[in-house]
């Protein structure tokens, strides 16, 4: 993020302002998992998701009994994503986590390796606990989820956050309507999820963060 707190500038463009040493952090947390989780705005942004590309990750990968590459699985209600996006190109297996009507547009197609339809009365509001349940049988065991803003609201809003990684890049972006790590309609003070800070670490002028989130049973 920015240091001012934004994850991209107010037109929502791809954020492309974070180092080489950055994108290395963020394999290294992609590599680490089972299955990687973003929202559609995010893919519509980008256009494409990171891969493991690195050698030894996916060496470490192999030696964990895991998959070549974690699964990208895009949270899209609407399934309203561009065929032609290079994201359907990659050589890496794809998610889709939908409704009933989202999925419409991909029956018959061979774009997503698997599609989750939430039923009706499980989104309103979404039940993300169920969902990572879907997950979970699917044997993906570990998610990282790499946003943005509503979504990680979402999965904030139901406790299901565990860890935090932050890298504070030195721009200021500012505006009302840029994203933030966190958007939807926010907590309290009172209610707010609260971190422990793990580790922090600075590369260059950036700042890289790594918090454990408190649970209510901590």
């Amino acid at each position: 993020m920015s240091a001012d707190g934004k994850i991209a500038d107010e037109s929502h463009s791809a954020a492309r302002f974070s180092s080489e040493a950055d994108l290395a952090h963020l394999e290294e947390r992609v590599a680490a998992v089972d299955g990687v989780l973003f929202g559609g705005g995010t893919l519509r942004a980008y256009g494409t998701t990171l891969s493991v590309r690195d050698a030894d990750l996916l060496a470490q990968r192999r030696q964990r009994g895991q998959a070549q590459q974690p699964v990208q699985m895009v949270w899209s209600p609407s399934g309203n994503l561009d065929p032609n996006f290079r994201f359907f190109r990659q050589s890496v297996p794809k998610g889709l986590v939908t409704t009933e009507d989202g999925a419409k547009p991909w029956e018959g197609r061979q774009a997503f390796d698997k599609i989750w339809v939430v039923p009706e009365d499980q989104t309103k509001p979404w039940d993300w606990r169920w969902i990572l349940e879907q997950f979970q049988q699917a044997g993906l065991q570990t998610i990282a989820l790499l946003g943005g803003g509503t979504l990680s609201a979402e999965l904030f809003r139901c406790s299901l956050v565990d860890e935090v990684y932050l890298t504070v890049c030195p721009i200021v972006l500012g505006g009302h309507q840029a994203p933030t790590p966190v958007d939807g309609d926010g907590f309290l003070a009172a209610a707010a999820p609260r971190l422990q800070l793990v580790s922090n670490r600075v590369v260059g002028d950036e700042v890289y963060l790594h918090y454990r989130v408190i649970k209510p049973s901590d």
